[in-house]
């Protein structure tokens, strides 16, 4: 399994103390379409997951990238300039590039 840890798995999004001193649980009730219900028990029964699972895993997908697409990052611009510079280089040749590269896309 590949340890790095991608975008998501490095975002720490937690509640504050005090709160999860409260309720360790609590209740989130929704009220869906008979088709949306469908969907979502097709889709968690193909995943191998639970309905609460599926949906909370969703939601929680969802709740971080919200917020991430919120956040405000800011550089000097000696700081931006590198950044930018950075992006501009060209991908450094490496085996996983090569492959890619060479490999037929899917729809082609």
């Amino acid at each position: 399994m590949d340890q790095r840890a991608t975008p998501r798995q490095s975002c720490n999004l937690s509640l504050p103390a005090d709160l999860v001193r409260q309720a360790r649980r609590d209740t989130l009730n929704l009220r869906t379409k008979p088709e949306d219900r469908g969907l979502i028990d097709r889709a968690a029964a193909l995943t191998g997951k639970t309905k609460t699972e599926f949906v909370l895993q969703a939601a929680r997908r969802a709740a971080e990238d919200a917020l991430l697409d919120q956040t405000l990052f800011l550089a000097g611009a000696e700081a931006f300039e590198a950044f930018q510079a950075r992006l501009d280089e060209p991908p450094r040749p490496n085996e996983r590039l090569r492959r890619s590269l060479q490999t037929p896309a899917p729809w082609e």
